[in-house]
């Protein structure tokens, strides 16, 4: 009960931007002021918060403003991804402390990306000049699905030969570090949560765009992962039952995420001349350098290309609406590697495309923004993860062992 009304008042210091008094922790949280005392010490002692300042109007005792402590604690992420791979390290407030991005190995053999990561981490750490028993884990985002239990790898789109593949073990082993494994989607909503500002609260979804279409469900302020911890595979939304197969091996067909795989749409503008062919066996950086292109001509007002986006938006809209009927949240957010390229166009035209099909149109309207950490958001959701494990409250923190 301790561990968890401290991970209770440490969040409730993390959400607020200015801090907050001891009397407004008790005020917030409802535990006695004798409590709020006993836990706040115990947090100053750990270094997890700093005293900063005082404050006060009028009469009475001025109050003391307890905040995070940046240097109190660190995080490693990284971000597997079949064209590039980001490594980071955050602080306690979630800012970014050193970074590192590399093209991933081309074999693709799990084992030489995992020492390719382990060496990048292991030099930002020796680098950023942080003790390494401040560092409480590793985060790893990887394409989803994965098997959270075991923090394996089950299959991930255009990563060949991932197949099962035991992240957790071999990261921990490669690092020595304590390892976290999650699907990038998820880590990109914990990232909103922890490190996007004052907006990560009430209930959201996070759109992925990666190599495939994912989304990250936020409820209450909480990650939902589902039974497995792969909610939100929304590619999977058939829209043309006679359309093509389903890129992951599926068996469906006119799936959502097929229609919205940049590598679908590369082809599409390949094939309608707007962009020039691909090399015979393209990699993922060949597609996304070609998407990127695409969204340039758009931006420039090709007449051919804008067609190409605007159907591709549609779909996303569709898939927007699918799931904000379904779990009616107040917010959209957006982002992922792909995201940047394609953000001022989507942005124009998708907020009245997704609310014309939201069946609250008539009461409210849902908000659409991008992200607000950039390309390196499911970097910075990995390290999130271990923040998330290490200091949010959770209810398993109560269970207590016969």
């Amino acid at each position: 009960m301790g561990d968890f009304n401290l991970t209770v008042i440490l969040d409730a210091i993390r959400r607020s931007e200015a801090g907050l008094s001891r009397v407004e922790l008790a005020q917030i949280v409802g535990l006695s002021p004798q409590t709020i005392s006993n836990i706040s010490r115990r947090l100053l002692d750990q270094k997890l918060i700093v005293e900063a300042g005082k404050e006060g109007t009028g009469p009475g005792k001025p109050r003391t403003i307890l905040r995070l402590n940046p240097r109190g604690m660190y995080a490693m992420g990284v971000h597997l991804d079949p064209a590039l791979i980001t490594v980071v390290m955050l602080d306690l407030v979630g800012s970014v402390v050193v970074k590192n991005t590399f093209v991933t190995p081309q074999s693709h053999d799990p084992q030489e990306v995992v020492d390719a990561i382990a060496e990048c981490v292991d030099k930002l750490l020796v680098g950023s000049g942080v003790e390494r028993k401040l560092v409480a884990g590793l985060g790893v985002a990887a394409p989803g699905p994965v098997d959270l239990e075991r923090g394996a790898v089950v299959g991930p789109p255009l990563l060949r030969g991932w197949v099962d593949v035991p992240l957790r073990d071999m990261m921990q082993r490669a690092t020595g570090l304590p390892t976290t494994v999650d699907k990038d989607v998820t880590g990109a909503a914990v990232a909103e949560i922890w490190a996007g500002g004052p907006g990560g609260s009430g209930s959201f979804v996070f759109f992925y765009l990666g190599t495939g279409l994912g989304c990250g469900l936020v409820l209450n302020g909480e990650v939902y992962r589902g039974a497995s911890g792969n909610a939100g595979e929304i590619g999977h939304i058939i829209v043309d039952p006679d359309g093509p197969l389903c890129s992951d091996g599926c068996g469906m067909r006119g799936t959502i995420g097929t229609s919205l795989e940049p590598a679908v749409i590369v082809s599409e503008a390949v094939v309608a001349g707007v962009l020039p062919v691909l090399p015979p066996e393209p990699t993922a950086r060949d597609f996304q350098a070609a998407f990127a292109r695409l969204c340039d001509l758009v931006k420039e007002g090709d007449e051919r290309a804008i067609p190409i986006m605007r159907a591709a938006a549609r779909s996303l809209a569709w898939a927007a609406a699918v799931v904000g009927n379904i779990v009616d949240v107040e917010r959209m957010v957006f982002g992922g590697p792909f995201w940047d390229a394609v953000a001022e166009f989507v942005l124009d035209v998708l907020p009245d495309m997704v609310n014309e099909l939201l069946a609250t149109r008539g009461i409210r309207r849902v908000g659409l923004s991008g992200t607000r950490l950039g390309e390196d958001v499911g970097a910075i959701g990995a390290a999130c993860l271990v923040l998330e494990r290490a200091l949010a409250p959770r209810a398993e923190r109560l269970l207590l062992e016969g």
